[in-house]
């Protein structure tokens, strides 16, 4: 009868038999790829800079991990130190200034947004990039004013300005103070434009609601990484608003570079080239 017995020391001790070892000396190291479903090595993973080395899908990647890759060491980060203060005293499943917070733990940011100046190539460049794991991306009176002064920063110091767009759209816990940012950051970029000098916005997946319908899509050049999500509404609500079935690939971006919405979709290994490329273009060989 002892064999259909479990020993005391198992039932006290799962792992024992070493199972609960080895999955905890496997955990975190292998991740799923929605594109192709395949189980793929972490490692791996991040030195194909977070791109599915089987099918190509591009993974989010930080602001910072983004500057990193676009600029050549030594960048400076700067206009930082901003922080939202809650204008609306704001709650619904939980107060606002709970998200602020556990965000700001989670991410080591002050808000959704990163700015940085530094060397692309032979080209000095400023650059404006957003933190999705930040609520979203979404943008508030932070983010709004930290492109501002981005493009503030880019006209002044007569730079081209890239901005890496990852976002949900407006963040609706500051009400008509987010959704200013749209007008405000629409100008600055219009008194960049008068000044004759480069904008280009990267967006990734994925850029939607409020920041699509504002500097998302007023850059000079506009270029998306494949497979990204791209639009105002999602989806779901165009069909249940137009109940109409929508064609396939809708708002990712190939579909709007078929559609001249956007004018290039080019992969993560080949940005940095791509741009320094462009930016030759559009700003002429550099000062020296």
């Amino acid at each position: 009868m002892s064999w259909f017995k479990r020993e005391s020391s198992e039932i006290e001790n799962p792992g024992a038999n070493g199972d609960e070892e080895k999955s905890v000396r496997t955990e975190g190291l292998w991740i799923k790829c929605p594109g192709c479903r395949q189980t793929i090595w972490k490692a791996d993973l991040e030195a194909n800079l977070n791109v599915c080395t089987k099918c190509g899908y591009h993974f989010k990647m930080g602001a910072r991990e983004r500057i990193d890759l676009l600029l050549e060491p030594g960048y400076e980060l700067v206009d930082g130190g901003l922080r939202s203060t809650d204008p609306l005293s704001f709650v619904d499943v939980k107060p606002y200034k709970q998200r602020l917070k556990k965000a700001q733990e989670q991410t080591g940011l002050d808000d959704a947004i990163v700015n940085a100046v530094g060397q692309m190539g032979p080209h000095k460049v400023v650059i404006s990039a957003m933190e999705y794991s930040f609520i979203g991306g979404s943008m508030g009176a932070v983010v709004g004013e930290t492109i501002a002064r981005a493009v503030d920063r880019a006209r002044e110091g007569k730079m081209p300005l890239i901005v890496i767009a990852a976002s949900g759209g407006a963040r609706m816990m500051e009400g008509v103070v987010s959704l200013m940012q749209m007008a405000k950051i629409s100008t600055a970029l219009a008194q960049l434009d008068d000044a004759g000098l480069p904008y280009i916005c990267i967006l990734t997946d994925p850029t939607t609601g409020g920041v699509t319908a504002s500097f998302a899509m007023l850059g000079d050049l506009n270029i998306a990484e494949p497979g990204a999500l791209i639009g105002f509404a999602g989806p779901r609500v165009i069909e249940q608003t137009i109940r109409q079935k929508l064609p396939e690939g809708f708002q990712r971006s190939e579909f709007l570079l078929e559609k001249g919405f956007l004018d290039a979709v080019v992969s993560r290994k080949e940005i940095k080239d791509y741009l320094i490329r462009a930016l030759g273009f559009m700003s002429g060989p550099p000062s020296i």
